[in-house]
């Protein structure tokens, strides 16, 4: 369950997803003191993508998309110069629902978005949907010369949501997938984004490198 409030990592092309990993390097000092803050309580940072347009107020408080993914901090090494390197884990999802004006880096009061289980039904769609994804990586995959291999043990949830995360998509394409209400629609949409991209390409392997 996440906190009523929540600190802000804003970035124009890193859209974080649930159980998923990031690592990141923390170095502007608004930044560096919002992590020490995490590390000293519940270790979560939300993060969040910029809109388009932020260059001209990025040491201010530029405009964000209202959804983001809570991440856990996992790992947390600081620097001597007082930089970070750590690793998140996605949590959940939340909608920005205000933010607090007081802090040298962002505070928000969110609504988390999460908390409802799937059922029986969407469950089994969802397994029809990652049947389909993994039919449309195949071809993309080997065109890259390599061989998809998913573990068996990997959840729905867990692979969608990398996919989601480490495809070579663009941010807004991603900022979209987070935004879906459901692990169904979400998987939906990428489905569909994904053979949209196999039409009109031809070629290339979709992956991030």
């Amino acid at each position: 369950m996440l906190p009523p409030t929540i600190p802000l990592f804003p970035l124009p092309n890193v859209v974080l997803f649930p159980g998923v990993y990031l690592p990141l390097h923390i170095f502007e000092p608004r930044y560096r003191e919002m992590t020490a803050d995490a590390l000293e309580g519940d270790r979560l940072i939300g993060m969040v993508l910029l809109k388009p347009g932020f260059d001209d107020d990025y040491d201010g408080r530029p405009p964000v998309y209202p959804v983001g993914c809570a991440g856990l901090i996992t790992h947390a090494e600081e620097l001597p110069d007082g930089r970070y390197n750590i690793v998140l884990q996605g949590v959940e999802r939340f909608r920005i629902r205000d933010e607090d004006q007081t802090r040298v880096y962002r505070v928000a009061a969110i609504e988390p978005l999460d908390g409802a289980t799937p059922g029986p039904a969407d469950t089994a769609t969802v397994r029809v949907l990652r049947d389909r994804l993994e039919r449309l990586l195949t071809p993309l995959v080997e065109r890259a010369g390599g061989e998809l291999n998913v573990p068996p043990a990997m959840s729905d949830a867990d692979l969608i949501h990398a996919l989601a995360q480490y495809l070579d998509l663009e941010p807004i394409e991603k900022q979209a997938l987070l935004e879906c209400a459901t692990l169904v629609q979400r998987a939906s949409a990428l489905a569909d984004l994904l053979e949209m991209k196999a039409l009109t390409a031809g070629s290339g392997s979709g992956f991030a490198h």
